[in-house]
């Protein structure tokens, strides 16, 4: 599957709000980031907290471009947690950490404006 991030590409296809359910997008805290030099673009690796529920995830986020690591822990972002894990160079991915292109084609992360709880669904 080939994404972009132009945002005059047409929409995705109508699906339905079963279609839409099947996306498990949850909120969690950074707890841990580092730089990811072995990343074909600028990447950090992330360790994100979504709670008792679903834990402690990992995962690989082309966001090096606008953030740095030591800024990133203590802020809540949004990720898919039901996608199986996917190896990204050395490391495992578990969850993909959600954001939008600016300008420039950098990522920038999507988070709730208000603290929200860990492990929280996005509907």
């Amino acid at each position: 599957m080939h994404l972009t991030h132009d945002p005059a590409t047409a929409p995705a296809e109508e699906i339905d709000f079963a279609d839409f359910l099947r996306v498990d997008i949850r909120v969690g805290t950074i707890v841990a980031a580092e730089p990811f030099p072995e990343a074909r673009k600028p990447s950090l690796k992330l360790r994100i907290d979504f709670g008792p529920t679903i834990g402690v995830k990992r995962s690989s986020a082309q966001i090096a471009a606008l953030y740095e690591a030591d800024a990133l822990v203590g802020r809540q972002v949004a990720a898919v947690v039901n996608f199986p894990p996917r190896q990204i160079g050395k490391m495992i991915s578990e969850v993909l950490t959600l954001g939008f292109a600016d300008e420039e084609d950098r990522v920038v992360l999507f988070s709730p404006d208000n603290p929200v709880p860990n492990g929280s669904r996005l509907f």
